[in-house]
């Protein structure tokens, strides 16, 4: 066992002591202001963080082919807890998402279904052994693997982690050997939903904000109208993006040191230990500090994409892949509507944000990658 671990990648165990330092130090200056409110979210990102090492060491000496042999019964469990969330769990935030544990934890069957679907999607691909997609063949079914769940997440509602699900898809056909004439046909598709999806915003908004409003459904509505018509927006609806990028710039290149964010500190940043981290990072450490976090986790993507292109199975590779593309969109996404270039989504920064769930499925994922690196010698045509 300890020769096995010796295998490890020892660069992203180190990036991931980097992360839980960070995480831990943001967190904490993130809740300061808040006095008796978020207690101990630093200790408890700390202990979390404890946990997710200890996952992803017990994850890297599990075969993951033992876990694509029964890929259909764990896509049918994922699907069965968001359908179970959907119908027994308590609204929280608008939102049915999580469970309620024991000890007053949370758990959301969610962010474990993104691993679960890349799971499932890698079997599928496999079953091709690298040939090029066919398109009813298993485009389509691939396709309509991704859609039940993602459907089940959007109407919690949880759009961010319903768009994650389908870069997931997107970035695994692609690196399964889609045909250039299926790219063309999705892409196309793509850009006519959106063309459509905007002028049908636009042409009905009145009516859609009605709508949204009587469901208890109108922060979807100010989140999307604020990013296609910024200009229509108010104030409250544009105030977290307003904000974190007056913040963020305002920390200028060396920032204003660690604690001592002016904005965060009045309370004007809305969720800085979670969506929000990235504010805490412009305005406390500013340019500097925000690229060399982005520099860390080019390093950590990079170091993962040179495991994929060592497997000699090719599930293998498309699982890290998955998991790359998955953590690269949550980052863009969360850097990105910090600083006005996406819209605000719900999205955290991995390995970084507040979260207990999400990180100890990172932190999983990791351990999958690890267990792929490690038993690439014992690979044989199943």
């Amino acid at each position: 066992m300890f020769f096995k671990l010796k295998k490890l990648d020892w660069v992203i165990v180190g990036i991931l002591g980097i992360f839980m330092v960070l995480s831990t130090l943001l967190v904490r200056s993130a809740i300061a202001p808040y006095e008796n409110k978020f207690v101990d979210y630093d200790i408890k990102t700390l202990a979390f963080y404890i946990v997710g090492f200890i996952v992803v060491f017990a994850m890297s000496l599990v075969d993951y082919r033992s876990l694509l042999k029964y890929s259909w019964y764990i896509y049918g469990g994922g699907c069965l807890m968001l359908v179970l969330v959907y119908l027994f769990a308590p609204e929280i935030n608008g939102a049915r998402s999580w469970f309620t544990l024991p000890g007053k934890l949370q758990f959301q069957p969610a962010e474990l279904v993104k691993i679960i679907l890349i799971l499932m999607t890698a079997y599928l691909l496999g079953e091709r052994g690298g040939k090029p997609l066919r398109f009813r063949r298993d485009v389509l079914p691939i396709g309509f693997i991704t859609l039940i769940p993602f459907i089940l997440v959007l109407i919690q509602p949880d759009l961010g982690n319903a768009i994650i699900y389908l870069i997931i898809l997107v970035a695994m056909l692609w690196i399964g050997n889609t045909k250039y004439t299926h790219v063309l046909i999705g892409l196309s598709a793509i850009v006519a939903a959106l063309i459509l999806f905007v002028t049908l915003f636009n042409n009905y908004n009145a009516d859609i904000k009605s709508y949204l409003e009587e469901h208890n459904k109108q922060h979807w509505y100010q989140r999307i109208n604020t990013f296609i018509n910024p200009e229509q927006a108010t104030n409250d609806d544009k105030h977290q993006s307003t904000y974190a990028k007056i913040a963020i710039g305002s920390g200028g290149l060396l920032g204003d040191g660690y604690m001592q964010g002016e904005l965060k500190n009045k309370k004007f940043v809305p969720y800085p230990y979670s969506d929000s981290i990235f504010v805490v990072v412009g305005e406390e450490f500013g340019f500097l500090g925000s690229a060399f976090l982005l520099l860390v986790y080019f390093l950590f993507i990079y170091r993962m994409i040179l495991i994929a292109l060592h497997c000699i199975d090719k599930r293998g590779a498309y699982i890290i892949v998955g998991i790359a593309a998955m953590f690269l969109f949550q980052i863009f996404e969360n850097v990105g509507m910090m600083i006005g270039l996406m819209p605000i989504t719900g999205i955290t920064l991995p390995f970084i944000s507040y979260g207990g769930t999400s990180l100890l499925i990172n932190m999983l994922c990791i351990g999958l990658v690890f267990s792929i690196k490690l038993h690439q010698e014992k690979y044989k045509v199943e």
